[in-house]
């Protein structure tokens, strides 16, 4: 069987590197330092936060960049909330927000809102005009138990896009092999998952130094350094520094140094559209 990166065109030990802008769509200050990673930096991909405040604003900035949709029924910050998109009164806390834990969201969401809802996110960044090239999910939520997987499974094959999965060791929390079920239905997905979080750069200097081969996928979560994102997330100077980092000189020579090639969602959706429809 072939690997992805062969489906990709690439020898079997080639080392391809995929660089997330995460989260474009929650407020200006990530929506605008998301398309500049993208533009100006070292990112291939990015993702959409539908229900987020400036995900109309991020409509309007869209050129074509290679953007999925995260998927997202939590809103974690207290003084930011995102709710839903359809009526799910389900998915509300008593803020009228998601839930902000993912705890929450498994004892009390109607799984018929759940689908309800994430289809029409995806629908809708269709409909704004967005070429949507995969799907995430935010806090892995839709990962992490079997019912809520079917979600993002289903999902995936009725639009026919790769998903973002974890690993080995999330699988393995999770108890059921929800690697193994995207590809029995020929859903793609990277070999590896790295989430930067806190000191980024040190962080992706290990990643880089060390890649396996495979498609591996780095997220960050890009930000300009405004007073809006100080205000909201206590996460925000990590942002402001996945930015910086994005758009160094350091990381594109590592880059260039480590051999790895970057790639988008865009040729794994190429890859496995060709193999389910045999083009």
């Amino acid at each position: 069987m072939e690997s992805l990166v062969e489906r990709l065109g690439h020898p079997a030990d080639a080392r391809l590197v995929i660089v997330s802008a995460d989260r474009i769509g929650t407020t200006h200050s990530s929506t605008a330092g998301g398309y500049q990673a993208l533009r100006d930096g070292v990112a291939t991909t990015g993702t959409i936060v539908m229900p987020g405040a400036w995900a109309r604003h991020a409509a309007e900035l869209y050129r074509g960049e290679d953007l999925g949709v995260h998927l997202t029924l939590n809103s974690e910050l207290d003084c930011f909330r995102w709710a839903p998109i359809t009526n799910a009164p389900s998915l509300l806390d008593g803020d009228g927000g998601f839930p902000r834990t993912v705890q929450d969201l498994w004892d009390h969401a109607d799984l018929d809102e759940v689908r309800r809802e994430c289809r029409a996110q995806v629908e809708r960044a269709v409909l704004w005009g967005f070429d949507v090239t995969h799907l995430t999910t935010h806090l892995s939520a839709l990962q992490q138990r079997p019912e809520f997987f079917d979600v993002l499974l289903d999902l995936a094959v009725s639009f026919d896009l790769p998903v973002r999965l974890e690993g080995g060791d999330a699988e393995a929390k999770a108890g059921f092999p929800f690697r193994s079920l995207a590809t029995d239905d020929g859903i793609v997905f990277p070999d590896h998952f790295r989430l930067i979080r806190g000191d980024a750069r040190r962080h992706v200097v290990e990643q880089l130094g060390d890649l396996s081969p495979g498609v591996t996928e780095l997220s960050l979560h890009p930000a300009l350094d405004e007073p809006e994102i100080h205000a909201i997330d206590p996460a925000a100077a990590g942002r402001v520094d996945d930015l910086a980092l994005a758009l160094s000189a350091e990381v594109t020579e590592m880059l260039q140094q480590s051999g790895a090639v970057l790639v988008g969602y865009r040729a794994l959706r190429s890859a496995q559209r060709r193999a389910r429809h045999r083009i």
